[in-house]
Formats: structure tokens, sequence, C-alpha cells
């Protein structure tokens, strides 16, 4: 089994508070090739691209000019910071439960394809939905093609429940060539309940994935099925409104 989440806008590059190991993410070749055309982009370019503001679009722009994919840099679960990752509270787990996470998380990246959590992350900004043009077409989904799938397949390989339980964005996860990936999906929906109807109100969704992570980690699980138990937030399984590809979860709303 392997859980599936998107990456953040928001970073934290200061140092951890404990030395953690890292390693080299799986598709740091391609990753290169991406980084040798946002080099070629101006300012102007990347601001027009990503919807950036001026100051953002001069760090990134420095970012990818002082880009080096090989050195050593914060863990990518560490290093992220948005509402995913408030949720899994990557800071608070034990060594152990990092170490398992190599595992059982992964982590998909407009720059990286897919990352795992102890990788090496460079503080950048390149979100999947960005219309780059590379020599494998117009958008980094043609960019990224099959690769994806084939690594995630890879990755899954040797566990016992060959199980991707997403819980990624529809942005991100579209990355993920379905008609290549081999391994069966199971999406995850996290809804809140008022007056009587059930919606998904992003925030909230959000940290619940990073939630459900933590939950695996903290619980040790293994079998995607055991997934169903998840508590986290007041949220609970509803059976009568999942099937075998979606799992609905639901609480009242905050």
């Amino acid at each position: 089994m392997l859980i599936v989440l998107s990456p953040a806008k928001a970073l934290d590059m200061s140092p951890p508070t404990t030395p953690v190991r890292t390693t080299t993410p799986a598709l740091l070749d391609q990753a290169a090739e991406l980084l040798d055309v946002c080099q070629d982009l101006s300012v102007s370019d990347l601001k027009r691209l990503m919807k950036l503001s001026d100051n953002l679009a001069e760090l990134n722009h420095a970012r990818f000019q002082d880009m080096d994919l090989k050195a050593d840099s914060k863990p990518a679960v560490l290093a992220f910071a948005g509402d995913v990752y408030k949720g899994l509270e990557a800071n608070s787990l034990t060594a152990d439960q990092l170490d398992a996470a190599q595992g059982t998380v992964r982590i998909l990246s407009g720059l990286y394809g897919v990352l795992r959590p102890l990788d090496a992350l460079q503080p950048y900004r390149l979100e999947m939905g960005t219309r780059l043009v590379t020599s494998r077409g117009h958008t980094l989904y043609e960019f990224w093609g099959a690769r994806i799938a084939q690594q995630l397949d890879k990755d899954l390989a040797d566990h016992s429940d060959g199980t991707l339980v997403n819980c990624a964005s529809t942005e991100y996860f579209k990355a993920v060539d379905r008609k290549a990936l081999k391994a069966p999906v199971v999406t995850c929906h996290f809804k809140e309940e008022a007056a009587g109807t059930l919606r998904v109100l992003g925030l909230y969704a959000k940290t619940a994935r990073g939630m459900m992570a933590r939950f695996a980690l903290e619980q040790g699980i293994q079998k995607a099925d055991d997934l169903k138990a998840f508590d986290g937030g007041g949220y609970r399984f509803q059976a009568d409104l999942s099937d075998n590809e979606n799992w609905v979860f639901t609480r009242p709303k905050p």
C-alpha cells in the first residue's frame, strides 16, 4: 500500500531540529531536464506561467538559477508546510515512523515527479498544472507521461497489498497515468456535514489527507482496508456512501 499526497506551495527550509537522513529522488534525471527548461525562463515568464507576484517571480527565478538538484537539503516531508502537512505533523513523528514513511507515503511533484518523504528537496515552485513547454509537450502532464505511474508501480512491487491510496488533489493525481498504472486505486474523500448536507471543504479536506497519512504511520498500517478505521478529527468511514474505488469519510462541520 502507498498513500499518495500532493506537495505544498508553502515551504519551511529551516534546518530540522534533530538530524534526519536524506535520500535521492528516484526521477532526478527527469527533474534535471525540467530544471534546464526552467533556468531558461525569465522573471516575466515565471510570473505569467504561474500567475505570481513580482516578488515571488523574482524569488523563484533566483531559486532555479541557483538550484543544484544533487545537493543535500531538507527532507521533503519536513520541508512542505501547507495544510496537508499541518495534518501530517511530520516534525513530531519518531525516527522509526519517518523511516516507515519511506515505504508507505509518496508525494507527487511538478518538478520531481514522485518524492519519498526523506528525499532531499530543493526549494522550488512548479505546480503540476503549469503549462510549461518541454521537448515532450506543452504541459507537465505531457512531460511526465507514464513515468509517475511506472515509478509508483515499481515502488509497490514488493508490497503485500499493492493498492494505491489517493489522498492527493485532482490537479496532482491527474499526473498519474491510469492507463499505464497497474495498481488498483482507492480515492479517499473527506466531507463535512451541515444542515443535512455533505460538502467537501478544501482546507478541511487537505488537512484530513495529511491526518490519514499520519494515522497509517502511527498505526503501522500496511493494508489499505485498515485505513477505514481512521477517526482523526472526528471523521468516520461511511460504508453506505462508499464503493470499492471511493471511500467517504464524514464528520459534523466544526
